[in-house]
């Protein structure tokens, strides 16, 4: 945490966000496949990890050792961080019972007990898909999110996008009940040349942003957004 913000560790990013997230909120990072959004978590958590901040790492696509070697391709030294300041666990999300006992119930504990500061839910929108109705979706969500803010940390939850609207995730809900939300999307030229990815801050609560739509790339070391660029 810096100048009362928690960054992304990402710079251009941080800039748009008026130096980072604001502590103890939720944001979502919601994008389609292929436009980084674990990378962009990955980073989140590595940044509190070399702050000597205890975090959590909830996966419910990949696998821990999976989580593992993308910090390793990305020359994080994160071994001797593990179950001391990093902690991955795992979901199976096609076992309805026990994913939504361990998220709803089990979550809030393991904060409280390993002290977490920075919290990362990869992808939410698995866990949303688990409910059978959307008003059910939508209270249990609600409930859900209300209890991550009693904990005092600060967490970043992906989402996938909805399949016929880019600009929203899947169950077009995440996006109302967090603080903070960054879409990443491509972006195709009319005479299909080329695809850039771009991201935007689109709602961002208790701070001011940049509501500008900026490139960004993902290297193999790190994520550039340019800040100072426009998308063309």
């Amino acid at each position: 945490m810096s100048g009362g913000r928690v960054k992304i560790g990402i710079d251009g990013l941080d800039q748009m966000m008026g130096g980072g997230l604001v502590p103890g909120s939720i944001a979502a990072i919601i994008g389609s496949y292929g436009t980084g959004k674990t990378s962009f978590a990955l980073q989140f958590l590595w940044d509190g990890v070399q702050l000597g901040e205890h975090t959590i790492y909830i996966s419910l696509e990949e696998r821990e050792d999976r989580i593992f070697e993308y910090m390793a391709q990305k020359g994080w030294n994160y071994k001797p961080f593990l179950n001391k300041l990093i902690t991955v666990l795992k979901l199976d999300p096609s076992d309805f019972n026990l994913a939504i006992n361990r998220i709803k119930n089990e979550l809030p504990e393991l904060i409280r007990t390993v002290g977490a500061i920075r919290v990362v839910i990869d992808p939410i929108s698995l866990f949303e898909d688990l409910f059978e109705s959307n008003s059910l979706r939508r209270q249990e969500m609600f409930r859900f999110v209300e209890g991550l803010r009693d904990q005092q940390c600060t967490v970043v939850m992906t989402s996938e996008t909805d399949r016929d609207n880019p600009y929203a995730s899947r169950h077009n809900l995440i996006e109302y009940l967090c603080d903070t939300v960054i879409i990443l999307r491509y972006v195709r030229p009319d005479d299909l040349s080329d695809v850039h990815l771009a991201l935007e801050v689109v709602k961002m609560r208790l701070s001011s942003h940049s509501r500008e739509i900026k490139p960004y790339e993902i290297l193999q070391d790190k994520i550039l957004v340019h800040s100072e660029a426009n998308v063309f």
